[in-house]
Order: structure tokens, then sequence, then C-alpha cells
């Protein structure tokens, strides 16, 4: 059976007379069922095992505010590459990703721009060449409204990350939901689809074009750096907090944590090198608010979480470039995150992040977010 394990030494753990039951389950380490049948014990091992060695607030104190190329064919002012379709059972999902910006290859003297578009599951995806004398909006809203004309499925929300891009596709994006009641657009680093298209077209596409310019200019302005974290609203506040692990294996095609059993959570695609055994670092938030709380943590496009050993900071990243500083560690809890920090450094930045009650071991979390930081540029 599957293992998950606890960061947070007994000593900072919960308090005994409220968590006797949690000490106990330390001790046992009772492990996940390794089958879909055994689900509900599965996800209450998920529960406990995240509840497992809670920090007290007591210990946090609250910080003050603070492909290959596709033989294209030309179709008005873009170049359309063929959309692709993934091979899978998943179906494709209404939430996209999008990235408008110049690539590292030169055509005619001019730089390469395309815009990007894939859905959140990474099955459906589209790339038009955009022409680099014309980048605006207006070229920009009529490439993406040719897309969705385009796609098996239509969008609710399209995401983007790019900030250097923020003022003209707020501009393009909102002229094309304007049209469309329904469509959401957020400026957005939970874009984890399109960071692994970009990675797979930096390293297999881009390099086979004609007047490839070099990979130092791939990885230029990827991300927007972190930023000094605000004060954490009081909707997002936890009563407790914990550093815990799960086998990779449960959050790989087969594992136990599935889109079925992650409350308002959500999964992302995990690579297929990672070693199922490594232990995937994650942080439990626990609360008596769970749903509220999971709720409200939904609406803040959850990026990353980062525990900050030399500025002391466990820290959530959200939208496109804000943070909020969830609590500050002390000198062993440093030691903790210095733990977590490399665990996530060693398997690609992935980690989680769960929403709970302290005290519900009977049902699946209000809330389960896989995540993957990426480094910034």
């Amino acid at each position: 059976a599957f293992v998950l394990r606890h960061r947070a030494r007994r000593s900072t753990a919960a308090r005994v007379d409220s968590h006797s039951g949690i000490l106990a389950y330390l001790q046992t380490e009772a492990g996940f069922a390794s089958h879909a049948s055994s689900m509900p014990q599965r996800q209450r091992h998920l529960r406990r095992a995240a509840a497992a060695a809670v920090i007290a607030t007591t210990a946090l104190a609250w910080a003050p505010a603070r492909l290959k190329p596709i033989a294209p064919t030309r179709r008005s002012a873009a170049t359309l590459q063929t959309p692709v379709a993934q091979a899978t059972e998943r179906p494709i999902s209404t939430e996209w990703e999008l990235d408008c910006f110049s690539r590292p290859v030169v055509q005619d003297g001019k730089k390469l721009w395309e815009l990007l578009v894939v859905d959140s599951t990474g099955q459906w995806r589209e790339a038009v060449q955009l022409p680099a004398t014309g980048v605006n909006s207006v070229a920009v809203r009529e490439a993406v409204e040719g897309v969705i004309a385009r796609a098996p499925v239509k969008p609710t929300v399209i995401r983007f990350f790019r900030r250097q891009m923020l003022n003209m596709l707020t501009i393009a994006l909102g002229g094309v939901a304007a049209e469309r009641p329904t469509l959401r657009v957020a400026p957005s680093r939970a874009t984890h689809a399109i960071y692994d298209w970009l990675e797979e077209r930096e390293r297999d596409v881009y390099p086979a074009m004609e007047g490839y310019s070099g990979a130092q200019q791939v990885t230029r302005d990827r991300m927007t750096a972190p930023t000094t974290p605000a004060r954490l609203p009081e909707a997002l506040r936890g009563e407790q907090y914990a550093f815990v692990t799960l086998p990779v294996a449960e959050v790989q095609a087969g594992g136990g944590v599935t889109e079925d059993n992650v409350g308002v959570g959500k999964m992302i695609n995990v690579k297929s090198d990672l070693d199922p055994g490594a232990m995937l670092p994650g942080v439990a938030i626990l609360t008596r608010r769970a749903d509220a709380l999971a709720m409200s943590l939904a609406s803040t496009e959850l990026a990353s979480v980062r525990a900050d050993s030399t500025q002391r900071q466990l820290v959530l990243d959200v939208a496109l470039d804000e943070s909020f500083l969830v609590a500050r560690l002390d000198d062993s809890q440093r030691v903790e995150a210095a733990g977590f920090e490399k665990a996530k450094a060693g398997l690609d930045g992935l980690h989680f992040v769960v929403v709970q009650r302290p005290d519900d071991d009977g049902v699946e979390p209000a809330g389960f977010w896989l995540l993957r930081e990426m480094a910034t540029a």
C-alpha cells in the first residue's frame, strides 16, 4: 500500500488533546489502498495523512499585511497550423490556455510570432502564425475568433500568463468575451498545459526550424517574477498547516487521486518520466471552514505554493502576479520548508495543496490542487 508521509516533526504537530487520533495515525502510518474498488478508504487516508502533522497556528504566526511544425496553409493574415487532438478518453476541456509572443526563429529578417491555444488537459491545441508586421489587438482577436470557430469544444475560460502581453491580450480577449457572455478571461499563472506545450516546442520544434536563433531567447520573459506577498485575505485563512508528502504514483495515470475526488480543486498533467516512487511534496490547509475556504481558493487562480526558508515565509502565488503571505516559519519549520522546496525541485516543480477539515476522515478533501511551479527567467 502507498503511504502518505508527513514532513513536520511530531514536536511541532497538533495539540495532543484535540488530535490524539491523528497522532496515533502517525505511529501506524496507515497507507492508501492500491485499487479503485477501495476508493472510500483511499480518500479517508488522504484526509488523515494530510492532517497527520499539522502545524498549529501558534507556531506559524500570521504575517502582517504585506509538435513538429505542420505544413501551414494560408488563411487571411495569419498562418494556421492544423489543430491537434491527442488520443485519450478524457473529454476536451472548455477551459483554454493561450500564449501570444515572438519565438526564437527569424523568418525573412523578422521574428516569428505565434498564437498558441490549448485546452487545460493538453488534448486539443492549435498554433497560428501571426504576421510579424501586424501583431496588434485586432489581429490577435481575429485569430482567436478563428480558433474558436474551428474548435470542437467552445471555451468558458481563457487564461494567459505573459505579463508583457497583458494590455494587448486584455483588449483582444475582452473583445472576444464581449460577444460571449459565458466566457471569462483570466490573466493567470495557473496555465500548466501551455507551459508543457511551450517546453515541447522549445525542445522539438523551434530548433528544427530554419532561422532558429538559439535557446537563450526561448526562456526570456517566460514568467512573472515573485512579488512581495500581501496579507492573506480572511477567506483564505486556515487554522492549521502541515508539510505532507504523497507518492507520485498516486497522481499519475491509474493513481488514486483523480479529477473525481479532488473536490473543487484541479489536476494537471504529470510527466510520465517522473519516478512513481518519489514522494510528492505538499501543504495541507486544515480548517473547520474547509468548503468555504476551498471555494475561495479556487477563485484565486492558484499557481503554486512557496516555502521560503531564507525569508521564513509560506507563500501562495495566485493570479498573474499576486502572492499572499500565509505564515512565517520558525527555526524548526525552516528545515521542513527547505525539504519541501528540495523535493519540489527534484520533481520539476510539481507539488500540491489540499484543503480539508481537521476532524473529517470519511470523505474526500474539500479541494486538492496539483500544481507545478515554473522557474522564472
